[in-house]
């Protein structure tokens, strides 16, 4: 499940950077979010494609990602 999947990203994140972490809770970083879904999305034959240049423009970020803008809560 997705669910299950973000947990496990959220743990494996935590622990490989635990420097970064202090005690407390966070919001789960978009670039995982988005890591999760490519994951799930293989699974039913589908992709995420890469935005071009105008396209992340237009939107207001980066063509690798993260989709959505910092301010965007998922």
């Amino acid at each position: 499940s997705n669910s299950f999947t973000n947990q496990v990203l959220a743990q494996i994140e935590l622990y490989t950077n635990r420097s970064k972490y202090a005690t407390g809770v966070y919001v789960l970083p978009k670039l995982l979010d988005e890591q999760v879904a490519r994951l799930h999305l293989a699974k039913v034959g589908a992709r995420l494609d890469r935005l071009s240049r105008k396209q992340a423009a237009y939107l207001g970020v980066k063509t690798e990602g993260p989709f959505k803008p910092e301010h965007y809560r998922y």
